[in-house]
C-alpha cells in the first residue's frame, strides 16, 4: 500500500509539472509570438515616416491636398506639409532643396531640367476665362463665346475695348484685365495660348493666386481675368464660383459656340478637355518635380498618387491621364 501510495504521490508530482511546463511553453511562445508580431507590425510603420515637404500651384493644391490626407491615413507616422503659391515657386523650392515636391502646372523650363528638375504628370487641368455673373453681356458672351484674337487683343495688345465692341452688342462699359502677378502656370498657359507668349507678355492688373483673381473678376462687373478648373467652379455643386462665369472660346470662329463648346458645368468644362473640344493650352498636364530623382518616403507616395491615389481624382473633380501616360510614369519612377 505504502509502495503504491508513493507511485500515485510520485505520478501526480509528474503530471502537475508537466502540466506546469507545457503551460509555462505555451506563456512564451505565445509571448514571443506577440512581441514577434509587435516588431512585425512596428517595422511595417516604421518603413514610412518623416516629414513631406511640398509647395507650388494653386492648380494642384485642391488634389494634392486630397492626396496627402488619403496617404497619411494609411501611413500614420507619415506627416506632409502642402502649401500653395505658384507654380514657379513650387519649380524654385524643389530645385533648392527647401521642399521635397514642387508642385508645377505648366511645361518644365530647359532652365529648370539643366538644375536637375525631375518630374512626371500626375493629372491634367485647363485655364478658363472667367467674367463677373453680373455683366451686362453675358448672354451676347454665352451665345457667342469670343474668338483667340479677341483674348490677344486684350491680354497681349492691350486693346481699350468696351464689352460691346468685343460683342457686337451697345456697351459702352470699358473691360477690365486681370492677370495673375505671381509666377504661376495658370498665366505661362494661358500667355501660350495666345499665340505663344510667356507671363510677361500679360497685360493688366496683376493679382495674387487663384483665389485672389477670382474674387477681383467677382468684384468688378466688368472685369475679365482667368482662373484653374478648381477655382472656375465650385468642387460640390459642380456650378462655376458664385459671382462668376466661365467664357466659351468660340474654337472654329465661326460665330456662335457649339454644344461642344458649353461651359456651364464642371461637367460640361472637363467633358469639353477630354473631347478636345476644349484647346490645349489651356488645357494641360499638372507635374511634380524634385531635384535629382524621388527619394523615399517621397518616392512611395508618388508611385500610391499614380497607382491607388488615382480613385480620388474625379471626386475632386480633375482629369485622369490616359493609362498608357501612367505605365510611362511608373515606368520612369522606378522600383
Amino acid at each position: 500500500m505504502g509502495i503504491n501510495h508513493d507511485g500515485k504521490l510520485f505520478s501526480s508530482y509528474v503530471s502537475f509539472f508537466m502540466v506546469l511546463a507545457t503551460t509555462a511553453f505555451l506563456f512564451l511562445a505565445c509571448s514571443s509570438k506577440e512581441k514577434g508580431s509587435e516588431k512585425s507590425t512596428s517595422k511595417k510603420e516604421g518603413e514610412l515616416k518623416g516629414t513631406i515637404r511640398v509647395s507650388g500651384a494653386w492648380a494642384l493644391y485642391p488634389m494634392m491636398v486630397k492626396w496627402g490626407e488619403e496617404f497619411m491615413r494609411i501611413h500614420p507616422d507619415i506627416k506632409i506639409d502642402i502649401s500653395a503659391g505658384g507654380a514657379g515657386k513650387g519649380a524654385a523650392d524643389a530645385l533648392a532643396g527647401l521642399v521635397d515636391i514642387g508642385m508645377v502646372s505648366r511645361e518644365i523650363r530647359p532652365e529648370e531640367v539643366a538644375q536637375g528638375a525631375s518630374y512626371l504628370p500626375v493629372v491634367k487641368d485647363a485655364v478658363f476665362p472667367m467674367v463677373n455673373e453680373r455683366n451686362p453681356v453675358l448672354s451676347a458672351l454665352c451665345k457667342k463665346g469670343l474668338k483667340k484674337k479677341t483674348f490677344v487683343d486684350l491680354w497681349i495688345d492691350n486693346q481699350n475695348f468696351t464689352w460691346g465692341d468685343i460683342t457686337g452688342t451697345a456697351s459702352k462699359e470699358r473691360v477690365q484685365v486681370y492677370t495673375r502677378s505671381d509666377s504661376c502656370g495658370a498665366a505661362e498657359t494661358w500667355a501660350k495660348y495666345l499665340d505663344g507668349k510667356h507671363q510677361e507678355d500679360l497685360k493688366g492688373i496683376g493679382v495674387y493666386g487663384d483665389p485672389g483673381l477670382a474674387e477681383a473678376v467677382r468684384k468688378d462687373l466688368f472685369g475679365i481675368g482667368y482662373n484653374n478648373l478648381n477655382f472656375a467652379y465650385d468642387s460640390k455643386s459642380g456650378s462655376p464660383i458664385a459671382g462668376l462665369r466661365p467664357v466659351p472660346i468660340d474654337v472654329n470662329e465661326n460665330g456662335r459656340v457649339d454644344s461642344r463648346e458649353v461651359l456651364d458645368t464642371k461637367e460640361q468644362a472637363i467633358k469639353a478637355v477630354v473631347s478636345a473640344a476644349y484647346p490645349s493650352p489651356p488645357a494641360r498636364d499638372l507635374y511634380l518635380l524634385t531635384k535629382g530623382g524621388f527619394k523615399e518616403p517621397t518616392k512611395r507616395f508618388v508611385r500610391w498618387i499614380l497607382t491607388d491615389g488615382q480613385r480620388f481624382i474625379e471626386e475632386v473633380g480633375y482629369i485622369p491621364l490616359a493609362k498608357e501616360q501612367l505605365e510611362k510614369n511608373l515606368k520612369k519612377l522606378g522600383s
